[in-house]
């Protein structure tokens, strides 16, 4: 995710910021010279960066200057010998979040937030404690969610080369390619090991996606919002006005399986939902916190229920964090990913990358969810089985044959109509989904985000 503001880039995913300028730490001009313009250069610029903003101020409990004496005092012969270098040194911090990319990869990751990309459609993260590479979630109408990948899922082998060891942008590069080139996937979910063949594509990303859902209320405005990329912001406000002419009573938000992507994105949606209040506070190392606030330029008061799953993470959860603690929204479905850390990504050396974490967000009422997740306000689990056949019949999503869907719609009628349910219910999963309502709009989106 990315915000641009006063200078920084906040991001999970992201954006060019320009390249930081050389911090002198106590190293003589003489020094400094002695590799200026060499490979040496980009690793201690890496080490600056990391030294003046990264969130925890122990470095993990690492010396971290003695790390720099260290790479510093090694010989470089090229590029490549760095990057190695800088990548090693940063797990030193035990942070998959904080990451060295070379100019592809960096590259790769810009590709993320511009709405297209050629490769097979998943989001990726790497679990802190195992280091295992976890989906976040597949993004929808792309292969790998036509095949059947779920978020959760945990990627052990890819064209049969094992993922141990192997951080996120090694990953992204071997899943990746040319279109119509095949790559094979091997997951492990649960204790069941699944192989997926899968078809590289150009994937287009429309982040949202809207129609007018028949009620027994009215009209419901229900949006699916995929991922936060760059046009995210500019397609949600022309969703909710065109709703709006049409005079819906309600809407239901979708965030399931949304992994996240900018930042500022998250914000500026929040403020079409809210007319006041805290969005998001982000603190950094040294305790000082950046709040960001509603500012009057809502563009609808009515009720709102939103969907969320085990795949909404990021931006996702600040989106709905917001809306939850502010009593804007109602929340559904199951309890989010639980990211909550912020990174500032920047340029680097000639083309490269650095995405590094200078701090924890926390929602407007102060909770820390990085990894713990935001609880919905009605539990509604998927059993496998409904999960497989919402992916079989797509068309059943956001109708009532989708559990959640209708949980979410019961929730809006009883906002609409004053009258009060059981709150903070709990569906129970093995309950056979609601037969769908022949009368009921279909929707123009299915739930579902990059690689």
């Amino acid at each position: 995710m990315v915000i641009t503001k006063r200078g920084l880039v906040l991001s999970a995913a992201a954006v060019v910021l320009t390249a930081v300028t050389l911090a002198n730490t106590g190293c003589s001009s003489k020094s400094l010279a002695s590799f200026r313009g060499s490979p040496k250069e980009l690793v201690d610029e890496v080490w600056q960066i990391i030294d003046k903003s990264y969130v925890d101020g122990t470095f993990n409990q690492v010396d971290w200057k003695a790390v720099r004496n260290e790479y510093l005092n090694r010989t470089y012969t090229s590029d490549e010998e760095a990057y190695k270098a800088i990548r090693e040194m940063l797990k030193k911090l035990d942070d998959p979040y904080t990451r060295f990319m070379d100019p592809q990869e960096f590259r790769n990751m810009q590709v993320d937030t511009s709405g297209e990309l050629t490769g097979v459609g998943i989001q990726l993260t790497q679990d802190e404690e195992t280091k295992k590479l976890v989906v976040i979630s597949p993004i929808e109408d792309t292969p790998a969610f036509t095949a059947g990948i779920l978020a959760k899922d945990i990627i052990t082998k890819i064209d049969g080369k094992s993922t141990e060891g192997m951080d996120t942008n090694q990953a992204v590069s071997l899943i990746r390619g040319q279109v119509d080139t095949e790559v094979t996937l091997t997951i492990l979910r649960g204790s069941k090991e699944l192989e997926f063949k899968l078809k590289r594509a150009k994937i287009e990303i429309h982040p949202v996606r809207k129609s007018v859902q028949k009620a027994p209320i009215g009209e419901v405005g229900y949006i699916r919002l995929n991922q936060f990329s760059a046009n995210a912001a500019s397609e949600m406000r022309s969703a909710i006005k065109d709703l709006e002419q049409k005079k819906v009573t309600g809407y239901i938000l979708d965030l399931r399986s949304n992994p996240g992507g900018l930042l500022y994105g998250s914000i500026e949606i929040a403020r079409m939902w809210l007319k006041e209040g805290t969005i998001v506070s982000t603190v950094d190392r040294v305790g000082e916190a950046d709040k960001q606030t509603a500012n009057k330029a809502d563009l609808t008061d009515k009720p709102l229920v939103v969907l969320v799953d085990g795949g909404s993470a990021s931006a996702s959860e600040i989106l709905s964090g917001a809306l939850q603690d502010n009593k804007r929204a109602v929340l559904v479905g199951t309890k989010t990913f639980g990211k909550g850390l912020v990174q500032s990504v920047r340029g680097v050396g000639n083309g490269a990358g650095l995405a590094v974490t200078i701090a924890k967000y926390f929602t407007p009422k102060g909770t820390d969810i990085n990894k713990a997740g935001i609880e919905p306000d009605f539990k509604v689990e998927l059993t496998e089985a409904q999960k497989q056949e919402l992916r079989r019949d797509r068309d059943k999503i956001a109708t009532t044959a989708d559990p959640q869907y209708a949980k979410a719609m019961e929730v809006l009628t009883q906002q609409v109509t004053g009258k009060t349910g059981n709150n903070k219910a709990e569906s129970k999963p093995n309950a056979a989904p609601p037969k769908p309502n022949a009368a009921q709009a279909k929707p123009s989106a299915a739930p579902s985000k990059s690689k």
